[in-house]
């Protein structure tokens, strides 16, 4: 699986924007602590949103929402495309990035120094038909040589089973289907809603978070 795979299954911008806020949500309600695996801000900027990934050993992506539409970019460090091995990014990952997005191939929050933490990306444009990725030469040796297929099995699964099986996995503890299900319509939060998940979590933490994150309470 390559990063064009991930552009032929990622839903349209609307879809997509609903299941990273809800993705978030969920694990908000499970993990009040200060590190989680998904995270999502509302308020990045004045007019941008970002979902984020941050698996503590490396690998990460950003999921960039605003008015001109969406850009999305990542890094496996243990990728064969990683740009630390030849120093430079892996030609065609970020050559065709249009101009309306070419400020993020900068952004210093995806920047390690002067070098791009990236070994995908992907855009859609408000108006788009499709996501868009470019044209790369890929590895080989490699089922996934960009990291895009195994950070991307929630993204492109927006079903609430998907999230069960990654809670259970990764926090190793049940997690209540019919919750997930109901934060993944975007059902307002209730007290009962929020027990069903974590039992010990403050409900009044969580309507703060999710009221940041501009999900309805």
């Amino acid at each position: 699986m390559t990063v064009h795979d991930v552009a032929a299954a990622l839903p349209a911008i609307p879809d997509l924007l609903k299941l990273c806020r809800s993705i978030a949500m969920a694990e908000a309600v499970l993990n009040q602590g200060d590190y989680r695996y998904y995270t999502f801000d509302a308020a990045w900027s004045d007019t941008e949103e970002v979902f984020a990934m941050r698996n503590g050993s490396g690998d990460e992506f950003d999921i960039v929402f605003s008015s001109a539409g969406v850009y999305v970019r990542g890094f496996d460090h243990e990728s064969p495309m990683s740009p630390y091995a030849d120093d430079t990014v892996w030609p065609g990952v970020l050559d065709d990035v249009p101009d309306v997005f070419r400020e993020y191939v900068e952004e210093p929050a995806f920047m390690d120094e002067d070098m791009p933490s990236v070994t995908f990306c992907l855009w859609r444009r408000t108006g788009d038909d499709r996501w868009h990725a470019g044209r790369i030469d890929f590895p080989d040796d490699s089922d996934d040589p960009d990291g895009s297929g195994w950070m991307f099995d929630l993204p492109v699964d927006p079903s609430p089973e998907a999230f069960q099986s990654f809670a259970e996995d990764y926090y190793e503890r049940p997690v209540d289907l019919d919750a997930v299900r109901r934060i993944y319509e975007q059902r307002p939060l209730t007290q009962d809603l929020v027990e069903r998940l974590n039992p010990a979590a403050s409900f009044a933490q969580v309507v703060k978070e999710a009221k940041e994150m501009g999900y309805p309470v």
